[in-house]
Parts: structure tokens; sequence; C-alpha cells
């Protein structure tokens, strides 16, 4: 039975100065392939390269100072050779016709001291262990316990979320996605479950916002509105992520953004990678309604639920993360209602092409970094 609306997927989209093709993004999802010392390689150019059918790409999250670190094998954006491994995936994808933004990183208490400059202990708002793991030399272990900033280090890092963004567009990205999700640094800023400090960073609402205010006035200034967007996940507790009135904090959050105008939104509706109606309380359609540029829903969406969100305006984008793990011709797939490839779990994180670069496509999709090396 023919899906009513499917065919907005297909439609193009104006994000910003970008012209997209359809509005199916692909989500940044860590897969920890990148070197030791977080340059990105031929391999995850290849990966990318392949997905470039997408409305645009997020690219995986992506530490913007050392100490941002919290996973093995994730990428940074601070040093020249980071900067050149990710220049040859903005090339391998807009020479397969793509478009791709990078998302940017700080994961804050989420972080092992053995991950840390020095073996220091991570970062936070406040030293409040977060019940939470990470991956370490191949396997989850719990993370360390933070220590809290200082207040001149917390303007040392809004200065390196703006030399990030410099740097990403040197690298050749039409733009950058600031990470304000999944209980992270900015995250963590913002709940009043790990942020208890009493200086103009804690407390109120408008304190705890204040950290994210700075970094996307100093990225927006970077790079100009069209060029930034924002992800947050308002009723998500994973790494351990809470807050006491979630709707409240949000809404301001929103209307803060709204004022900031960054090009697009990008909302985890629900539980990350769990089940959407955690918090049946919430209304995310007030945060749509109350931002009034790109709005990106993301989180279990089928092409079903997809298309009806866009036809009755709650969402003008959907960004997928585990089907585009699977299908590197996910957009195809979508408009011939082909079935999609099974997740291989086991090969999520670390590795190299079995899980990564070796799922099959419909057919062949004829652009890859290797195809145009």
């Amino acid at each position: 039975m023919p899906i009513q609306g499917k065919e907005l997927l297909f439609s193009h989209y104006a994000l910003g100065d970008l012209d997209l093709p359809n509005r199916i993004v692909m989500a940044p999802l860590t897969r920890s392939r990148a070197t030791e010392e977080g340059i990105p390689t031929p391999l995850m150019a290849e990966y990318y390269a392949q997905r470039a059918s997408a409305a645009f790409i997020i690219a995986e999250a992506t530490q913007s100072r050392a100490e941002g670190r919290g996973y093995d094998g994730t990428p940074g954006i601070y040093t020249e050779a980071q900067i050149a491994g990710w220049d040859l995936v903005t090339h391998a994808v807009r020479t397969c016709g793509g478009r791709i933004f990078l998302q940017l990183w700080h994961v804050g208490r989420i972080s092992h001291t053995s991950l840390q400059p020095d073996n220091r202990a991570p970062v936070a708002p406040s030293a409040i262990p977060a019940k939470a793991q990470t991956f370490l030399d191949g396997r989850f272990v719990d993370v360390s316990e933070p220590r809290a900033l200082a207040r001149n280090e917390i303007h040392e890092i809004v200065d390196a979320y703006v030399l990030a963004t410099r740097n990403a567009l040197q690298a050749g990205f039409d733009g950058v996605e600031v990470h304000a999700a999944n209980g992270y640094l900015i995250d963590q800023f913002l709940r009043d479950g790990s942020n208890t400090r009493t200086d103009e960073y804690g407390g109120s609402i408008e304190n705890r916002s204040r950290f994210l205010r700075e970094v996307m006035e100093g990225v927006i200034e970077e790079a100009g509105k069209d060029r930034v967007g924002v992800r947050i996940s308002p009723v998500s507790s994973v790494n351990d992520a809470h807050d006491s009135g979630p709707m409240k904090l949000f809404t301001h959050v929103v209307g803060e953004l709204d004022r900031l105008k960054p090009v697009y939104l990008h909302v985890i509706e629900g539980q990350t990678n769990g089940p959407r109606d955690i918090d049946p309380s919430f209304d995310f359609r007030a945060l749509r309604q109350n931002f009034h540029r790109t709005y990106m829903a993301n989180n279990g969406y089928t092409v079903k639920l997809a298309a009806q969100s866009i036809e009755a305006g709650n969402a003008d984008l959907v960004a997928f993360g585990g089907p585009f793990i699977a299908n590197p011709d996910l957009v195809e797939r979508f408009r011939t209602n082909a079935p999609l490839n099974p997740l291989d779990p086991a090969t999520f994180y670390g590795g190299g092409a079995r899980g990564y670069t070796d799922y099959p496509a419909i057919e062949d999709i004829g652009c890859s970094a290797k195809s145009n090396s």
C-alpha cells in the first residue's frame, strides 16, 4: 500500500544556501575507526563517500581539543594532520555529489583518565561522577571521576569550538553541528543533575544555558548562521543525563537558539537509540513551533513516520542513524521499498572494513573514495 506523503522525502529542500536533493539525512555515528592520533583514514573517506546520496551527511562526533576525547578511535579537528585527514573525507564525498557537516564534540565527564592528556581526570561542570561507560581497548569500561572546570577553562573550551569550526571549514566541510546532546559536556552544563555550580554557569536555567549560548555565538560568528546546526536530546537519559524540569529547560534553550538562528535544530525525540515515548508529557511539537528555521527530527523513524511527520509540518528533515550503517544506498532503498540489510552490532565500534564499508548495495553505487582516487 502506498505511503501517503512519501514523495516529500525525495523532494528538494533549501538548507541555507545548500540545495538538498532529498530530506533523508545521515545522522552522526561514532564508529571508532580513526587512528590513535585522532586522524581520519582513507577507509573513513570510503565509508562516507558510499553514503553521499543522503540529503547531507553529519560526520561523526569529533573532539574540538585533546581533553574532549572520550572513546578509543574517535577523530579530532585540532591538529594539521587531522585537518588533512578530514580533507580526504570531504573531497571524496563532494566528488560523489554529496554534502557534509562535521559534528563538534567535547565529552566532558564521559571519559577515562587513560584517554586524557597526561592521564588527568576528565572535566565537567561539577565534580559529579556519571553512571556511564566508555569504549576503551576494545571493551566498555566505567568512566573516571571528573573534576570541575574553572571559569577560565570554560572560556578556553569556547575558543576551542571556534577554532574547530575554522579548521572544519578549512577541511572542506559545508558546515558544523554543535553536539549539545546525549549527556556530553554542553548537555552536562544544561542539566541540573550534572551541574551544581554556583557561579554564572550554574543555578538558574539562564545560567546553565550560558555555555551553550557562548559556544553557539562563537561558532556562528566564525562560520555564519547558514553553516551551523545544533543537536539536543531533551528527554534522553543516556550517559546519566537528568534534569528536574526538561520541558521548562528546553523551552528556554530552543528560545535562545531561535534568537541565534542556526540553520537547523536537530532533535533526538525520546531516548537515544531507544523508545520514542519515554516521556509522553514532553511536547516536541512546541519545540518545533518555537524554532523558526529548519527542524530535523531523529530517533526511531520509519519511512512511513518520516513521511507523515514532514507532511504534517512536524519536521523539515529526518535523520537516520543505524539504517545508514548497514545500507550505504539507504535513500534508494527507501525510494524503491527495497529490504534493508541487517545490522551487525559487533562491528559498530573499532575494527576495519568488516561491518563498515562492506555492506552491500542493491546495485553498484559506482562512487567511493577508491573509485575517485
